[in-house]
């Protein structure tokens, strides 16, 4: 059995990234949001694209205002008016100053811009109550950016911030890497689709919903199988047209030692290779990891295959943990796709048996002095407790070395979403 970093250690070697060339896509901006960049994108464009205001007032000449002050102002005679959008057909000259709007195209001799507050219009003219230093209020052009040099880097997601800056360079169609696919199986005779109704014994599926979420989450393209019996053949079939047809295969139940846990003896039947197969954590010690040869003989990226314990915490604690870092690492993702765990205090006792590193769910607080605090879920915390995990943003990690921790202690907490 290995330990929760040999596992998370041996799957991240596993993982392989999307090709920036075999497995390019050329999209348009529209399309964009939540994609990975495949190459370095520059722009033709300096940023900002001209010197423009930054401020509602006066563009002006500072060799004008060298002994202004509000004791003793300098009058300037106002020659234009320049909204933003507009291109100045004039410059100014000594004496003279130009009403000016945010945004607007500096003109031609002005060096700096006096805010309207610090001055008084009379009419044609305008006192100007304090002196500006150079370049006051002027956004120059080229200071953001520069045409040419990088401006996003292969490997970046495009959030809201990274689609604004292509928008603002004019790059309508992107290069990004294509989605991973990601096939999706519960395995159990006893197992129900939720628009089905339930008989005596059955079990509601919570873990293909939940999972299909998870992986739409990281970017992939989710295809849900949906339900497999225990049945050697139906399985095995199931399983090979996945692999067939996928980047990543994901399966929940059939992998613990029970007389219809089949999934591993299949792998191995299909020609896979099983690099693990439990892992010392709680929830979720049954683990299976495996990879097959790509179909693509010109390919040297693995299949990789996660059969996830079919408990209903269980199977999203390890989707977490494990899987969702090599999703996001195989869609091209250069960073940010290791897990992330903050330093938070605890509201309330912690407590595990110290036998295996153990995962409490609940909530983590940001507080208003910067700091973390975690709130651990209400009732049971049993891997079969589904309902105290709603509104579970963290996971507190306990320690084979330090399996209880009091309130008011700090405790190291896993972000998840």
């Amino acid at each position: 059995m290995l330990s929760v970093q040999e596992a998370e250690a041996k799957i991240s070697n596993l993982t392989h990234p999307l090709d920036p060339e075999r497995d390019r896509q050329w999209i348009s901006l529209d399309e964009a949001s939540g994609r990975i960049l495949a190459a370095d994108v520059q722009s033709a464009l300096d940023f900002p694209y001209w010197d423009n205001s930054a401020m509602d007032g006066y563009a002006v000449r500072t060799a004008d205002l060298e002994t202004c002050s509000a004791e003793s102002p300098v009058t300037l005679d106002v020659v234009m008016e320049i909204p933003a959008g507009h291109n100045p057909q004039q410059g100014i000259s000594a004496g003279q100053a130009a009403r000016i709007f945010t945004g607007a195209m500096m003109p031609t001799g002005a060096d700096a811009v006096v805010m309207q507050e610090r001055t008084q219009r009379n009419g044609d003219r305008v006192i100007i109550l304090e002196r500006p230093e150079p370049r006051a209020w002027v956004r120059a052009k080229g200071d953001y950016y520069r045409a040419g040099s990088p401006l996003l880097y292969d490997g970046t997601r495009l959030n809201a911030p990274e689609i604004a800056i292509l928008a603002t360079a004019q790059c309508a169609v992107v290069a990004v890497y294509r989605q991973p696919v990601v096939s999706l199986l519960s395995t159990g005779n006893e197992l129900i689709t939720p628009d089905q109704t339930l008989q005596t014994g059955q079990i509601i599926d919570s873990n293909q919903p939940a999972i299909a979420a998870l992986v739409q989450q990281t970017g992939a393209i989710t295809r849900r199988l949906g339900i497999i019996p225990d049945q050697r053949s139906a399985l095995k079939k199931a399983i090979e047209g996945a692999i067939a047809t996928s980047d990543v295969v994901i399966s929940t139940g059939g992998v613990s030692v029970g007389d219809y846990d089949y999934v591993e003896e299949i792998l191995v039947e299909l020609g896979g290779t099983l690099h693990i197969q439990s892992v010392a954590v709680k929830p979720g010690k049954p683990l299976t990891v495996a990879t097959f040869p790509n179909p693509d003989a010109n390919n040297p990226r693995p299949i990789l295959y996660f059969g996830l314990p079919g408990n209903p915490v269980s199977a999203p604690v390890g989707f977490w943990r494990f899987v969702q870092p090599a999703l996001k690492k195989l869609s091209g993702q250069s960073h940010g796709w290791e897990p992330t765990f903050i330093r938070a205090v605890s509201r309330l006792a912690l407590k595990a048996d110290g036998k295996r590193e153990t995962y409490l769910w609940g909530q983590l607080v940001l507080m208003l002095d910067g700091t973390y605090e975690f709130d651990l879920a209400g009732g049971s915390h049993s891997s079969g407790n589904l309902i105290n995990l709603a509104n579970t943003n963290g996971l507190a990690v306990l320690s084979c070395d330090r399996p209880s921790i009091a309130a008011g202690e700090w405790v190291l907490v896993m972000q998840v979403s």
